[in-house]
């Protein structure tokens, strides 16, 4: 005689959790966080910090970095250029004085060579950060801050420096140039512009 075996279905990863694009940090907040790495004298996550706020990549491709990437020698460059796994297309970003400094002294610290991944697996030898390690990485830094964890992640590294420059000069062809995005109409979803700017101006016509 068969056994009639029941099927349970599994809880849906997403059940209970926030969806959808996460927020961008706030000037304040970006400072914020920067303070307590340096307070506490954390080089590596410091590091990780500013570097992932200038060069604007997507997770899978800001853990891949190796120093050849971002430096000639001895030498971070000012800018660099990376294909992107997601498109296979290059993207430029800029690497600004603090953070050269703090990728100059991580390099020296750790002994890195040219073909070492930037930020190593501290879990697998020769391998690099998880996408999943940095995301506790990030997760932890919202929350010392008292910011809600479920409504910030690695997305809001990419899109915390563009927000704060489309805000400042409504320039949506440069956001799009340093995203990397070959369309327009995504860098205006991805910031949701329309929405921010109908809002910004109904709030400003008095009825």
């Amino acid at each position: 005689m068969y056994q009639l075996t029941v099927y349970t279905p599994k809880p849906t990863w997403n059940k209970g959790k926030l969806v959808g694009q996460k927020s961008p940090l706030k000037l304040e907040e970006v400072w914020s966080i920067r303070t307590r790495l340096e307070i506490s004298n954390n080089l590596r996550e410091l590091t990780m910090f500013n570097l992932a706020l200038d060069c604007k990549l997507r997770a899978c491709d800001f853990v891949k970095l190796k120093v050849r990437d971002i430096a000639h020698g001895t030498t971070v460059q000012s800018r660099a250029i990376l294909v992107q796994q997601k498109t296979g297309k290059p993207v430029q970003f800029e690497i600004t004085t603090k953070t050269r400094n703090a990728i100059t002294s991580w390099i020296k610290s750790q002994h890195l060579s040219a073909s070492d991944y930037l930020f190593p697996s501290r879990v697998k030898n020769n391998d690099h950060l998880s996408t999943r390690q940095y995301s506790r990485i990030v997760k932890r830094w919202i929350i010392s801050i008292g910011l809600d964890p479920t409504a910030y992640g690695t997305h809001s590294m990419r899109r915390t420096k563009v927000s704060l420059i489309y805000k400042r000069t409504k320039n949506l062809r440069a956001v799009q140039i340093l995203l990397g995005h070959t369309k327009l109409e995504s860098t205006v979803k991805y910031l949701g512009v329309e929405v921010d700017d109908a809002l910004g101006i109904s709030e400003h016509t008095d009825i």
